[in-house]
């Protein structure tokens, strides 16, 4: 069961170079449930041929003025009506300038002047193509209606051999921005931080004390929270992961500053989702030059980082406070523990032993645990986790703010 099941997009590919990065997209959208409805102009059929989105999505492909559902003379009214989204990438210059400015001469912008329902657009062209005055005035004029989404574009290396922003973003994220259009909006209004990744701890210039958390149990939280109309603040120690589509990410290195940045955001948080793996002990001193190795062996002296969450819980407000527990063997005994001791609303238990559970996997096996006891959740992928996770949130809130 995918996020999009059921959802009727259509799939608009206009006539750029990138176009043939839009096969991925239309098999990511496909294989979450969506049915999608590839749209092309006649330009972007010469870059990729319709065959191609057909058996990616199970549906003949439209180009031009269309054909396949152009009997009635009526196909842009269909689609306009069936349409739960509108997703045009590439989108060019020229089909931005078009649909600015209200021109409809084939079957993609008729279907967009035609409907009422979001429209994501993710521009592709040269660097000085869009930093054009004509094209600018364009997008700010798009970017004035509401239903008008804009994703990218990045910046990077152009096919013309620029460098530059024009590049069209990653399919991966398109996607993302399409799933969080189409989510039920149950965070809508509310402020969230979650904190993710491990931390490290200098012992000098090129080595660190750290742990083996790879921070995508907390970017999927991150993700879910957006998907639900949050404001989402990722504070992220050290990974090697993209941030989500519409989180804003704070990237920090230790656990002192971790520290420092959750403080600075508390007061305007509604709900904190600690998933970090934040180190325990760190150096008591660092030093300025790389340790030598010394025959003797090396004994470090250790001190105990600043306890976030136990800090976070006196001066929490009406924010409400989701712990971690990574453990190795039952974890519920210690979430119950750390539920009472640091005055936390709900832990999400762990055994990080178990080789599907553990860091740097993509399922895990966690336990809810609150003031009325523990639930167990079956193995699932992190996302699902996240959003079952974020399940028992909402109905929390809820009860908080009744």
């Amino acid at each position: 069961m995918g996020l999009l099941d059921d959802k009727f997009i259509v799939l608009g590919v206009t006539g750029g170079i990138a176009a043939y990065r839009t096969c991925e997209l239309a098999r990511m959208l496909s294989k979450d449930g969506a049915v999608v409805q590839a749209v092309l102009t006649e330009a972007a059929a010469e870059m990729v041929g319709p065959v191609t989105f057909q058996a990616l999505t199970g549906w003949p492909a439209e180009v031009g003025r269309g054909g396949n559902l152009a009997a009635s003379g009526m196909a842009h009214i269909d689609l306009s009506r069936q349409a739960d989204l509108i997703v045009i990438a590439p989108a060019t210059a020229n089909t931005l300038a078009k649909i600015s400015w209200g021109l409809a001469d084939n079957l993609l912008t008729t279907t967009v002047l035609a409907s009422t329902c979001p429209v994501i657009l993710a521009p592709a062209m040269n660097t000085r193509m869009w930093e054009n005055p004509l094209t600018k005035e364009n997008v700010e004029r798009l970017q004035r209606l509401e239903r008008m989404i804009l994703v990218g574009p990045a910046s990077g290396s152009l096919a013309c051999g620029d460098e530059g922003p024009g590049r069209m973003e990653e399919p991966e994220v398109i996607f993302e921005a399409v799933r969080t259009v189409l989510s039920e909006k149950d965070l809508s209004g509310t402020r969230v931080l979650v904190t993710a990744g491990p931390t490290r701890e200098p012992l000098d210039p090129v080595r660190y004390l750290s742990n083996r958390s790879s921070g995508k149990m907390g970017y999927a939280l991150a993700a879910a929270a957006v998907r639900r109309g949050a404001k989402v603040t990722l504070i992220s120690g050290p990974t090697g992961l993209e941030a989500p589509w519409g989180a804003k990410l704070v990237g920090v290195e230790t656990a002192a500053e971790m520290a420092r940045v959750v403080s600075k955001h508390l007061a305007k948080c509604d709900l904190l989702l600690m998933a970090a793996a934040v180190a325990d002990f760190a150096p008591k001193k660092s030093a300025k030059k790389k340790v030598k190795k010394a025959k003797a062996g090396l004994s470090i002296a250790l001190e105990k980082t600043t306890d976030i969450l136990a800090s976070v819980a006196k001066q929490k407000g009406k924010c409400l406070l989701v712990g971690f527990a990574a453990e190795t063997g039952n974890p519920v005994p210690e979430a119950k523990r750390k539920l009472k001791a640091k005055k936390l609303d709900l832990v999400v238990a762990n055994d990080v032993s178990l080789p599907d559970a553990g860091f740097d996997v993509d399922t895990n096996r966690v336990h809810l645990v609150d003031k009325k006891g523990a639930k167990k959740l079956p193995l699932l992928p992190k996302e699902e986790a996240a959003e079952r996770i974020l399940d028992r949130v909402v109905l929390m809130l809820k009860a908080k703010r009744r």
